[in-house]
């Protein structure tokens, strides 16, 4: 079974590719984890939890989800992470939690796929965008054949600052910077609700009309990458960079 969680659909469409390839049922994680539903589930064939890369480690939430979750049934975990850059030393955090809930780690890979942190990073144009997703679809498919395979999945070779990323680096970083502080609307909201539908920690709301952000964000950017009427901005950063949402659908 393929678990995954996607804020503006990289990881989405990562999942769905996998399904198709190894013909496995999809779930979206995200009115569970919205919900806080942490129902028992029951797969025969290996789990593959689908996740974006937050601080290079899987996101909070996500893993919260998974500590609370009762999977049974087949006890192999494999974990597929989306990402603008590199995963660092992710694994090194999912091995204890599959152990936490007597699994079997299989490994964790990063998949390269188009920037969507537009809260820090440039967001790429349409054609780059392109490009990224087709160099990722082979490296996709190579994951989707090993654990069909029943192969462990490789894992990156770590330096120290990975080391240092997916430690230290994650946990002032959470702290610091993931917070919805800088997130406003600007003039050109159309008061049509649709950040408040995708956030996944239900922290968006409608005051008169306009958006009103709590203190529960996990910097999904899900809200300000969705916007139809790009209304939506984090500080003066985001201004004048392309919102990013997968374009490809499988």
């Amino acid at each position: 079974m393929i678990l995954y969680f996607s804020g503006t659909g990289n990881s989405e469409y990562a999942a769905k590719r996998i399904g198709r390839e190894l013909g496995d049922e999809v779930i979206d994680l995200f009115e569970k984890i919205k919900t806080g539903d942490c129902p028992e589930m029951r797969s025969e064939r290996p789990w593959v939890v689908v996740a974006p890369t937050y601080a290079w480690r899987i996101p909070r939430i996500v893993h919260k989800w998974l500590e609370a979750a009762k999977l049974t049934g087949n006890r192999d975990m494999y974990f597929v992470m989306t990402c603008g850059g590199d995963i660092g030393n992710a694994g090194s955090y999912l091995k204890p939690l599959c152990a936490g809930k007597g699994m079997n780690y299989r490994g964790c890979t990063g998949i390269k796929m188009p920037e969507n942190y537009i809260a820090l990073f440039k967001t790429p144009r349409e054609e780059e965008a392109a490009q990224i997703i087709g160099q990722a679809e082979g490296v996709i498919d190579r994951a989707a054949e090993m654990i069909g395979r029943g192969e462990r999945l490789p894992e990156p070779e770590l330096s120290l600052g990975d080391k240092l990323n997916s430690g230290i680096v994650n946990a002032v970083f959470y702290p610091l910077f993931v917070h919805a502080k800088k997130f406003y609307a600007t003039g050109a909201c159309i008061s049509c609700g649709k950040c408040a539908a995708v956030c996944p920690l239900d922290n968006v709301r409608l005051k008169d009309g306009r958006p009103v952000w709590g203190d529960r964000c996990t910097h999904c950017m899900a809200c300000i990458c969705r916007c139809p009427a790009q209304a939506i901005e984090y500080g003066k950063h985001s201004q004048g960079l392309p919102r990013y949402t997968c374009p490809k659908k499988v």
